[in-house]
């Protein structure tokens, strides 16, 4: 069983062009989701599953979120910040700015992201493989997003967001886990992306993976803001 959970770094640098113009004057972590900024309800499930500590990667407009969030009490975690400042490194470049801040190994989860998984057992799977990273999975079927992923008996055979094949029935879910060995050799303060240093992983047999049964929820797109709003809405009458 797992005493503490990782740390988790979430990814809340981008620019989040599809969103123009309701992201013209906010960023994206910051869009109202049930009249309250997204990243409220995304910090609160963190705190749900055992999380204590968030490292926020911020980039535009990354002041209004380090504002509205701050210290991170209002949300019983410790919060702290890593900021691209004028050069936006991309996914994986705004890790390697953050790991002075950062333990040996952290999830990492994307900022538009609302991932209801158990992430202890994902913990743990990762702390038994013995490898230097993890990807959870989930059967996508193309449903969601385009299906990225070649997975079988427990294992990622192929990763690529850019060529897609009929093979593909899985989706990279969005919560993954690091040594921060891997980013060492990354350029400093240039830009890198995330989906390039897991395809450089699963090629050095490095990759762990875990199976999520449960569908992911994001506002990259209008139709998830409205998704998500619609599985809070039930899940909180569910609860009541």
């Amino acid at each position: 069983m797992t005493e503490k959970l990782f740390d988790v770094v979430i990814l809340a640098g981008g620019l989040a062009t599809r969103l123009r113009p309701l992201t013209e004057n906010i960023p994206k972590a910051l869009i109202p989701v049930n009249d309250e900024p997204f990243i409220a309800h995304q910090l609160r499930l963190l705190r749900q599953q055992g999380i204590q500590r968030v490292v926020i990667c911020i980039g535009y407009l990354g002041e209004m979120v380090q504002k509205y969030v701050g210290d991170g009490k209002a949300f019983q975690l410790q919060v702290n910040y890593s900021s691209d400042e004028k050069t936006l490194l991309g996914t994986a470049g705004a890790i390697k700015k953050a790991l002075p801040q950062l333990a040996d190994n952290f999830f990492v989860l994307y900022g538009d992201s609302y991932l209801p998984c158990d992430y202890a057992a994902v913990q743990n799977v990762f702390i038994e493989s013995r490898k230097n990273a993890l990807m959870t999975v989930f059967r996508n079927n193309g449903q969601w997003d385009k299906s990225n992923i070649e997975f079988f008996d427990g294992d990622i055979l192929v990763y690529d967001k850019k060529v897609q094949s009929e093979r593909m029935q899985y989706i990279d879910y969005g919560l993954g886990i690091f040594h921060k060995k891997i980013f060492l050799d990354l350029p400093a303060d240039q830009p890198y992306d995330l989906a390039e240093l897991y395809q450089i992983v699963l090629v050095n047999k490095q990759l762990a993976a875990f199976e999520v049964k449960e569908r992911f929820y994001e506002i990259g797109s209008f139709s998830g803001i409205y998704e998500l709003e619609q599985y809070l809405t039930w899940n909180s009458l569910s609860h009541s």
